[in-house]
């Protein structure tokens, strides 16, 4: 039996241990316990299932929002040894401290962490090697993986990548597939190589772009998708009964790191461009505007008719401010101050003498 009720959720002591590795959690006491019975019953195909979910040791490398239904998706099936996460950073407006996402799941879940700068360092890799796992799981992790940890676990390091690779390899694939106009996108489970998302791929989903979808709110789909597509190909993948298939190379494309001056709109360009990057680059870097000498954040834009005027004019219209563009106009929903909280376009109209006919820049 186990004690359900420990205090962290996590805890608890099993007197059915196939595998003995620190922590045993409640749910683990559960599967090995199904375990013994499948043995007694001769269910080879449940066996060896729960055989590679109990035994196998697997280090998890996550940072942000995306990366938290696949590490617990991982926690409730398999022995996860250890966490790697980035250092916490200074956020928001009194730039305070924060932890990642991951690391918050992680320390409620009772899962050890760490946090290096450099994964190359002695003391992480160091840690590495006293986790001895059998797999390495990254997802959104923000750093290069060394051949020296590529090559630590025996079953490799697996990637959930958030688009369908080839196309948009790199650090942010989501606001590239949104930039482009791709009608879809979706994840891929990739066994990682020294290169930048070149490893071979066990799987691929595809999920549809709305119309209205911004980089937030389709990472959260797709969060959820690469999740529950590793947990379909895991055990396959363990049993060694599925094989990784080569990229084309020639068809890859590449989605950079994007940087806050990425987020400064061209008015000269079309409207139906700038409103994709308004949605690819929420919640960051932002898309703005420079309105007297002063960022003007630009949340929520539809796309409207401009007859008139010069490019990065703000012209009236029945349903409220437009931004005359170089093809078309852009009707402002929704717009940040500097140092204030997003407000309808229509409010700050009403407060913002002389933005009617003013030039945004």
């Amino acid at each position: 039996m186990c004690d359900e009720d420990s205090p962290d959720g996590r805890a608890g002591a099993c007197h059915i241990k196939p595998y003995t590795h620190g922590i045993v959690t409640p749910r683990q006491c559960k599967l090995y316990a199904i375990h013994a019975w499948a043995q007694a019953a001769i269910f080879p195909s449940v066996l060896s299932v729960l055989e590679c979910a109990a035994v196998t040791k697997v280090v998890f490398m996550g940072t942000p929002a995306f990366a938290v239904p696949t590490l617990k998706a991982l926690a409730e099936r398999y022995t996860v040894v250890g966490v790697v996460t980035q250092p916490d950073r200074p956020a928001g407006r009194g730039k305070q401290m924060a932890e990642a996402l991951v690391k918050q799941f992680a320390r409620q879940a009772g899962l050890p962490v760490i946090q290096p700068q450099r994964l190359r360092e002695p003391e992480a890799m160091a840690q590495l090697a006293a986790w001895s796992p059998d797999l390495i799981v990254v997802a959104a992790f923000g750093q290069i993986l060394k051949p020296a940890v590529l090559d630590l676990p025996s079953h490799g390091c697996l990637n959930v990548h958030a688009s369908l690779l080839p196309r948009h390899r790199g650090a942010a694939p989501i606001p590239a597939a949104i930039l482009v106009g791709d009608p879809e996108t979706g994840v891929t489970i990739m066994r990682m190589d020294a290169g930048l998302d070149t490893g071979p791929t066990l799987a691929r989903r595809a999920e549809p772009i709305r119309p209205d979808d911004t980089t937030q709110a389709l990472a959260e789909r797709l969060a959820q998708l690469g999740a529950a597509l590793l947990i379909e190909v895991l055990p396959d993948y363990l049993a060694g009964k599925l094989a990784p298939d080569p990229q084309d190379d020639s068809r890859a494309t590449y989605a950079p790191q994007l940087k806050k001056e990425d987020g400064h709109l061209d008015f000269t360009r079309p409207a139906a461009e700038l409103e994709r990057r308004v949605r690819a680059f929420t919640p960051w870097p932002g898309a703005f505007a420079f309105w007297r000498g002063q960022p003007l954040k630009i949340v929520r834009v539809a796309l409207a008719r401009a007859e008139s005027g010069a490019p990065g004019e703000v012209i009236p219209a029945e349903a409220g401010p437009v931004i005359v563009c170089g093809a078309g106009g852009l009707a402002l929903l929704e717009v940040q101050p500097p140092g204030k909280r997003p407000i309808s376009a229509a409010d700050f109209v009403r407060g913002a003498r002389h933005f009617i006919r003013a030039k945004l820049t």
